[in-house]
C-alpha cells in the first residue's frame, strides 16, 4: 500500500477518459483544461500537505532501549488501557512466553511493520506514534519474582470520594496502546489480544482521546472536558526533574533500574451538574483561568501561583479548597507526572453524557509520590463536587529490552 500522491499526469489521462466515455470528448476537453488551472495553482500545496500528513503516519517511536516507550514520549492524540487477568495455573514459564510474544509484535507494530500472524498487515503501515507500555500487576510479580514486588503494588488506600467498581479496577497485565491514529490503536489492541487470548482474559478496557493531532502546537497543555487546562505542571521529559519524579533518586528510588509505576484512575465528571456553575465558580473550584489555564493570581499558563493574595474583602484569591492548590504539594518529593485522556461513553437514560477522564499518573513510588497528593484532594477538594473516582488500578512498568529481548525479562533471571 503506497502513500505517495497520484501523479498528475496519471491523474488528468483518467478524467480523460471518464469523459470520453460518458460525456463526450468536448465536455472532457472542457474539464481538463479547469483540472490543469486547479493543479498549477494549488499542486504545491498539494504535494506539502500530503508530505506533512504522510510524514505524521509515517513517524515512529523506538520500541527497544533501557526504557519502556510511552513513559516519556509526548502524549498522542488516542490511547487505550487494557488490563488482562492471567488464566488458572498460568506458570512463570507461560508468563514469559506470553511477554516474549506481545513484545515480539509490539515491536513490529510501532515500526511500522505487521505483526508475526497480521492477517490484516496494510493497518499496521501507518504506526502514527505508535507505543506499547507494559505493566505488571501483583499477581504476575507473585509469580515470578515475589522478591522483587514493592510495597505499594496492590490496591491503593481507600478514599471517601471513591465509588469504585470492579469493572474498572485491578488486573494482572497492563497493555498501554497509544498513537496518533484511532486505526493504528485499534489495529495494534487487536492485534495483542489475539496474542493473548491463549494466556489471559481480558478485565477491562478503556479508551480515551485528545486533541487530534494538528489541532494544536505540539506542546499544548491538554484540556479535559470540563473544559479546563489539565496537566501544566509537569516536567517535561528530558529534563531533571522529570527524571527524579518518574526515575526516582537516592531520595526515593525506583522499585528497579529504569523501571518506574503506573496508577490509573476512571473517574466520572458529571458534566450536566457542571452545566450549573457559572465561569467564575470554575476558575475558582480549579484555581486556574478558563481561557489559558493561569493561576488567579497569574497572567500566564506557567506563572507561578501565589497563595498569600487576598480579595478585597480579605479571602484569598486561591481559595483553600481549589483543586491545584490541594494537588500541590509543599514536599518537592510528593510529585507525578500526569498524562490523562478524556473518555466519552454512550449517556444513560435521562443523562446528556456519560464522560470522565482516564487519569493516568506515573512515578517512582507510589506510596509516597501518589497518595499523599490523592489524600489531600479526598480531604478538602471542591472539584470532588463534580467529579467520582470509579476505577482504579496500579502496575508496575519494567524497563525496557533489547532485540531479542522481552519486556520484564529481568524478572526471570
Amino acid at each position: 500500500m503506497s502513500a505517495r500522491t497520484e501523479d498528475p499526469g496519471t491523474q488528468a489521462a483518467g478524467v480523460r477518459r471518464r469523459h470520453l466515455l460518458f460525456g463526450g470528448a468536448a465536455a472532457g476537453l472542457g474539464a481538463l483544461a479547469a483540472a490543469g488551472a486547479q493543479l498549477a495553482c494549488s499542486g504545491t500545496q498539494t504535494a506539502t500537505s500530503a508530505a506533512a500528513l504522510d510524514a505524521n503516519g509515517s513517524e515512529t517511536i523506538l520500541f527497544h532501549g533501557a526504557r519502556q516507550a510511552g513513559v516519556d514520549t509526548d502524549a498522542q492524540a488516542h490511547g487505550v488501557f487494557i488490563a488482562l487477568d492471567l488464566r488458572p495455573a498460568t506458570t512463570p514459564h507461560r508468563v514469559a512466553a506470553l511477554l516474549k510474544l506481545l513484545s515480539d509484535d509490539a515491536a513490529n507494530l510501532t515500526q511500522g511493520k505487521a505483526a508475526l500472524a497480521d492477517t490484516e498487515g496494510e493497518l499496521a503501515l501507518r504506526p502514527a506514534r505508535l507505543t506499547v507500555t507494559f505493566g505488571l500487576g501483583p499477581a504476575v510479580v507473585d509469580l515470578v519474582a515475589p522478591t522483587r514486588r514493592p510495597s505499594w503494588l496492590g490496591d491503593l488506600p481507600a478514599f471517601s470520594v471513591d465509588r469504585l467498581v470492579p469493572e474498572f479496577g485491578g488486573g494482572d497485565l497492563l497493555l498501554q496502546i497509544c498513537a496518533d491514529d484511532p486505526l493504528t490503536v485499534a489495529h495494534a489492541q487487536r492485534m495483542l489480544l489475539k496474542d493473548s487470548r491463549s494466556f489471559a482474559s481480558v478485565r477491562w478496557v478503556q479508551n480515551g482521546f485528545r486533541r487530534a493531532y494538528g489541532t494544536e502546537k505540539p506542546g499544548t497543555t491538554m484540556r479535559n472536558l470540563f473544559g479546563q487546562v489539565d496537566g501544566t505542571t509537569n516536567p517535561s521529559p528530558g529534563t531533571p526533574g522529570f527524571e527524579r519524579v518518574v526515575y526516582g533518586d537516592e531520595r526515593i528510588p525506583a522499585w528497579t533500574e529504569n523501571g518506574t509505576s503506573i496508577v490509573i484512575r476512571r473517574i466520572s465528571m458529571n458534566l450536566d451538574k457542571w452545566d450549573e456553575l457559572d465561569r467564575s465558580g470554575r476558575e475558582e473550584s480549579v484555581g486556574r483561568r478558563l481561557s489559558n489555564g493561569a493561576p488567579l493570581t497569574g497572567e500566564g499558563e506557567h506563572d507561578e501561583p501565589d497563595f498569600r493574595t487576598v480579595n478585597p474583602v480579605g479571602f484569598p484569591v486561591s481559595a483553600e479548597f481549589a483543586h491545584m492548590r490541594r494537588a500541590r504539594p509543599e514536599d518537592e518529593g510528593q510529585r507525578i507526572i500526569r498524562r490523562a485522556f478524556n473518555y466519552d461513553a454512550a449517556p444513560g437514560t435521562g443523562v446528556v453524557s456519560d464522560s470522565g477522564l482516564i487519569f493516568v499518573s506515573y512515578q517512582a513510588d507510589v506510596e509516597r509520590q501518589f497518595v499523599p497528593i490523592q489524600r489531600r484532594l479526598d480531604e478538602l477538594d471542591l472539584l470532588n463536587e463534580w467529579t467520582t473516582p470509579v476505577g482504579s488500578a496500579v502496575f508496575v512498568i519494567p524497563p525496557g529490552c533489547e532485540p531479542g529481548g522481552f519486556i520484564g525479562e529481568q524478572l526471570f533471571s
